[in-house]
């Protein structure tokens, strides 16, 4: 939703960290929910493409206040600085998500998330690093 990702390879190499069959498993779960689609690549038809279902972006308010909180209170590879854009601008988010779901554009909300070298928190009320 936010990451622009869409393939299995893509997510594979996330750097989330999950197993292949754990992935696999999630995905066929999200699919049979309702909240993604499997779609062939119009540019490769072996790839499958896995898409948001409208029920799956109308998760996008909820999925951002899972990532703020994430942000505050994990450590994440996510930028401080997106995170707290986010934080800030809510609807706007959620907005410009929706409308790059609908009109297919896979730029990412988010940059990539770089490997963490020491821990990364926001807390309520503080700007910048722990």
């Amino acid at each position: 939703m936010v990451r622009g990702l869409q393939t299995f390879k893509e997510f594979l190499e996330s750097g989330e960290g999950i197993a292949s069959n754990i992935l696999s498993n999630r995905l066929e779960r999200l699919e049979a929910s309702g909240i993604i689609a499997r779609e062939a690549d119009e540019s490769d038809g072996r790839k499958v493409i896995y898409r948001l279902t409208e029920k799956g972006i109308n998760l996008a308010p909820t999925m951002l206040e899972l990532l703020i909180w994430g942000a505050r209170h994990e450590q994440t590879g996510a930028s401080c600085t997106a995170i707290e854009y986010m934080e800030k601008n809510r609807e706007q988010v959620v907005a410009e998500a929706k409308r790059r779901w609908s009109e297919r554009d896979r730029t990412p909300l988010l940059p990539k998330f770089e490997e963490p070298t020491e821990p990364r928190r926001l807390h309520a009320g503080k700007k910048g690093l722990a």
